[in-house]
């Protein structure tokens, strides 16, 4: 029997959380050069295709394989030893091509700079289908807050979407207006601002779990 959530039957135009981890739990991410470098190939394959001066338009290109217009980043947090990407995909085959181009690359990169061989992640990456706004919401809660695993300040966790989301970054390959539109701002005005991204995320502790918890999958 196929493990959990490795069964892909996708959706064009679904929402997907999309993770996986290292193989015997070992760290994918060992220094900040390894982190930067998984974000770049999101960078790379995810953004808007660059147009030489003075071409016509139509034929832009990115130097590889682009995959803009097919796979759009919502949210993502990198851990030391798995990863968490939030997916809305236009095509039936975005993940299946964005987790074969970061998966080959990021594998290959790390095993030339560690001297190692085979493979580095547990299996094939898992993938779950985002049936509900509720679960849209609390999936992208539960994928910023990932950082306070590590007792660190996660909204200043330099390795997440989360900066973005308060504004404090900007970063143009990822789309945040999917989850904000639900809010009135993103960051809290005053105590108890319910109404923004940043109070809906930071007083989870408040509010009851169970909700929070039935999102944390078997990777963790």
């Amino acid at each position: 029997m196929p493990a959990k959530n490795t069964v892909k039957i996708y959706i064009q135009g679904g929402c997907y959380h999309l993770y996986n981890r290292g193989v015997e739990k070992r760290l994918i991410f060992q220094d900040r050069e390894d982190y930067i470098t998984f974000i770049n190939l999101l960078r790379m394959y995810l953004s808007l295709p660059k147009v030489p001066k003075g071409s016509d338009p139509r034929l832009a290109y990115y130097g590889k394989k682009n995959l803009h217009g097919q796979i759009e980043l919502l949210a993502y947090c990198l851990m030391p030893n798995h990863f968490h990407l939030l997916v809305r995909q236009q095509v039936k085959e975005g993940i299946t091509n964005l987790m074969r181009c970061i998966n080959t690359n990021y594998v290959v990169y790390f095993n030339k700079k560690y001297k190692r061989v085979g493979s580095l992640f547990q299996g094939r990456y898992k993938a779950v289908l985002v049936e509900n706004d509720a679960y849209l919401l609390h999936l992208s809660r539960y994928i910023h807050l990932n950082p306070t695993s590590l007792a660190t300040d996660f909204v200043k966790y330099a390795y997440s979407s989360y900066m973005d989301y308060l504004n404090e970054r900007t970063t143009e390959w990822l789309n945040r207006e999917m989850i904000l539109d639900y809010f009135k701002r993103s960051k809290r005005y005053g105590t108890g601002d319910h109404f923004s991204y940043e109070d809906f995320v930071g007083d989870y502790k408040t509010e009851n779990k169970s909700y929070l918890e039935g999102l944390v999958l078997e990777e963790d």
